[in-house]
């Protein structure tokens, strides 16, 4: 039968391919028409007759769709060989593995999808915090605001010009005080100056013996000849107290009290903490010995005996600072000693550090620990006449928060530790605070003051500084 053209109206389409129960539904659905008389579903199909003969050209595209609809749907049978796809032959690989390819092909593409962007995105968050920290680290070379302060404050008793705007006591002007210790002092570009500009009211130096001078580093590695004791935080102190507390035609006598190193609070003391590296008993007569000429002029607050005297400095001992050396005077102690703060709580998780107490592993035994031996010793035995600070490490003590947040029975625990201490006069700190991201850091900072903490143990000054430790989105990652 010769090919219909394009204006001749459709062959009629003959009975037997209403024989495939699917071809029928298909073709009536596309056709909207009945089958033609005498045809019924269910007679014999004839596969004699060719393709091309049994519709026109203008439905071979019709027919193809009509062959792939009743492969996937015949496939799914698997009665009889009857069964098999119209138009196709046994030889040919199962439809369903096709389909199965062609599933998994479009399940690739939606991963690759998703995945990508999840996966730019978290690099680029790499990227950023990658940066972050390197121009941390390079702005860290070139001084800031603080330290080029701190340098002016060094620098101005070499003597300058004065006229009708500068008065004796200006050096500390316009310094906001906040309850920080600046912790490691000695990294800073200026010792001592940068925290006193910052406004910290604690320091602390970490002192090695050798031979008969102390020097300030955190490792031997880091120690120079230059950087002694003396030099960098107890002969700059002299200056500044005698530069606050003068002597002059109209201050012919010294305040009573005396003037502490800040101005817009002449009654805060300095607290500096001396952590001990070396041997504790040789370390500890070498720097009371440094620590004469403000003894000599009345700097040094102390206990006489009966009560504590508040003086601008306040010199508290921690490392292998030995506490019988601190308590052997009972009359005069301008030492003070760095408490333990875990062991004023009872329960089991003190029950390892109050054995240690008990029976302590060397005479050098570290913060807390040293000078001390037998069943003595107690956590009775810490109180405002012989310490100052109760200090311990938060991640070993506290823990680690949990999803950003300390949990209440870590709460709890701080909150017994700060009311312990506080009963016998001592002030808080901890230290080992998570410092990385900001936003954790502020969190903690913010909790520790809510809680009565009484000094923020710090090492970003220009932060603790601004005393407003509220969430900025640059925390996340900074």
């Amino acid at each position: 039968m010769a090919p219909h053209s394009p204006q001749s109206s459709p062959a009629p389409i003959p009975c037997t391919l209403w024989a495939h129960d699917d071809l029928h539904s298909l073709l009536r659905k596309s056709q909207d028409k009945p089958p033609p008389d005498g045809c019924e579903s269910g007679l014999a199909v004839d596969d004699s007759i060719p393709i091309g003969e049994i519709a026109p050209s203008r439905w071979r595209s019709l027919w193809r769709r009509v062959a792939t609809a009743s492969r996937f749907s015949s496939s799914a049978n698997t009665e009889s060989d009857d069964a098999l796809p119209l138009l196709t032959s046994p030889s040919q690989p199962p439809i369903s593995a096709h389909k199965l390819r062609k599933d998994l092909a479009t399940s690739r593409h939606f991963s690759r999808c998703w995945l990508y962007p999840l996966l730019g995105f978290f690099v680029m968050l790499g990227v950023v915090q990658f940066a972050a920290i390197a121009c941390g680290i390079a702005i860290s070379f070139f001084p800031d605001d603080v330290d080029r302060a701190a340098d002016r404050w060094r620098l101005s008793h070499k003597g300058s010009s004065e006229d009708a705007s500068h008065w004796p006591t200006a050096i500390s002007k316009d310094i906001r005080l906040v309850g920080c210790h600046s912790h490691n002092d000695y990294w800073r570009p200026v010792p001592l100056f940068s925290a006193l500009q910052a406004g910290c009211v604690g320091v602390e130096a970490d002192v090695w013996l050798f031979g008969d001078d102390l020097y300030v580093g955190h490792s031997t590695s880091a120690l120079t000849p230059q950087r002694t004791l003396r030099n960098l935080y107890l002969e700059p102190l002299l200056r500044i107290l005698d530069r606050q507390n003068p002597t002059t035609a109209f201050h012919p006598s010294l305040s009573k009290p005396l003037q502490g190193v800040f101005d817009t609070d002449l009654s805060q003391s300095l607290i500096l903490l001396v952590d001990i590296k070396t041997d504790g008993l040789q370390t500890w007569h070498q720097v009371s010995a440094q620590l004469s000429p403000l003894r000599e002029r009345g700097y040094l607050t102390h206990y006489n005996g009966t009560d504590l005297v508040n003086r601008p400095v306040t010199v508290v001992g921690t490392g292998n600072t030995p506490f019988n050396m601190v308590i052997a005077n009972t009359t005069y102690r301008d030492i003070f000693f760095d408490a333990p703060l875990e062991v004023f709580t009872a329960g089991s998780d003190n029950e390892h550090q109050e054995a240690a107490i008990t029976n302590p592993p060397a005479k050098n035994a570290g913060q807390g620990l040293s000078g001390l031996s037998g069943a003595a010793i107690t956590p009775n035995s810490f109180n405002w006449t012989n310490s100052y600070y109760a200090s311990v490490s938060f991640k070993k003590s506290i823990g680690q928060p949990w999803l950003f947040r300390l949990r209440e029975r870590q709460l709890s625990k701080m909150r017994a530790q700060i009311q312990a201490a506080h009963d016998r006069g001592l002030k808080v700190r901890y230290w080992a605070l998570a410092s990385w991201p900001r936003s954790l850091r502020n969190y903690l900072w913010r909790v520790l003051t809510r809680e009565g903490v009484d000094v923020l143990n710090v090492d970003d000054l220009r932060s603790a500084a601004k005393g407003d430790w509220r969430l900025e989105v640059s925390d996340w990652w900074g």
